[in-house]
């Protein structure tokens, strides 16, 4: 079975969906995935569902959610329900957990190859580096869980999930740039700082592939648009790393805003 949170939560074999669960029991069945391959409580399973104000059958309207999964997961495989019951959703003590067996897991595989292409980047191979990260980022289809409520875990959750992607996005954007590929990124980064316009990473980044490709001006803009939405939107003022770009952008060469930024040129090709 194929699992996918990263987009609409979809569960599939052989390419056919096997779960149209809505509303809570899609939320649940997301937050397990979420949590795979730990335990979840049932407090936090309800915290999940019904934050601070459960009704007082919470807990059994929770084991009808995770029976009603359990029998459609059932009927979509063609097994007993009692083999889902022991082997994907288990009761564990006064919780659940999901055990995804031997089926693919998008998020799981998104964070081994970030955490392969960091470890690439530290043996200095940037060009595998990239590649790897370009793989990981493929796999996201849209923001994470977009079909499915978020209460309050799954929030903290996906907020986790989201951060590992600009931080993936970042990483991937550095290899570019120490592959002198600042061109080739430039649309890019601009849909992405629009996106993201408190991200401090994305926009260095613009800028100093906005400085290599001749446009320095533009680069500087892009510095006042990250301080004025900060200021405006956050109460708070740009790092001083980037505020030490932005200067070396103004008074220095290429060189120079190569070494503040910190991104060589082919390293890795």
């Amino acid at each position: 079975m194929e699992f996918r949170v990263l987009g609409a939560l979809s569960i599939e074999e052989d390419g056919e969906e096997l779960i149209h669960a809505t509303g809570k029991p899609r939320q649940l069945l997301a937050l397990l995935l979420l949590n795979e391959p730990r335990r979840v409580p049932a407090g936090s399973l309800i915290t999940e569902l019904w934050d601070d104000a459960p009704p007082q059958c919470a807990l059994a309207t929770l084991h009808t959610h995770v029976f009603a999964l359990r029998t459609e997961f059932a009927r979509r495989l063609g097994v007993p329900r009692d083999l889902i019951a022991r082997d994907l959703i288990q009761t564990r003590g006064d919780g659940y957990q999901i055990d995804l067996g031997e089926g693919s897991f998008d998020a799981g595989e998104f964070q081994s190859l970030r955490h392969l292409a960091q470890a690439l980047l530290n043996t200095g191979d940037v060009l595998g580096a990239g590649r790897v990260l370009g793989e990981a980022l493929g796999m996201w289809r849209g923001p994470a869980l977009l079909d499915v409520h978020h209460g309050r875990l799954l929030r903290a959750a996906v907020a986790e999930l989201d951060r590992a992607r600009l931080d993936a996005l970042a990483l991937f954007f550095g290899t570019q740039l120490d592959l002198s590929r600042h061109r080739e990124i430039l649309s890019e980064l601009a849909r992405l700082v629009v996106r993201h316009p408190h991200d401090e990473e994305l926009h260095a980044r613009y800028m100093v592939a906005l400085y290599r490709s001749g446009y320095r001006t533009r680069a500087l803009e892009v510095f006042d648009e990250l301080r004025r939405s900060m200021r405006d939107e956050l109460g708070t003022a740009p790092s001083e790393r980037i505020t030490r770009l932005r200067h070396v952008m103004r008074v220095a060469d290429a060189a120079a805003v190569d070494a503040a930024s910190g991104y060589g040129h082919a390293r890795g090709a």
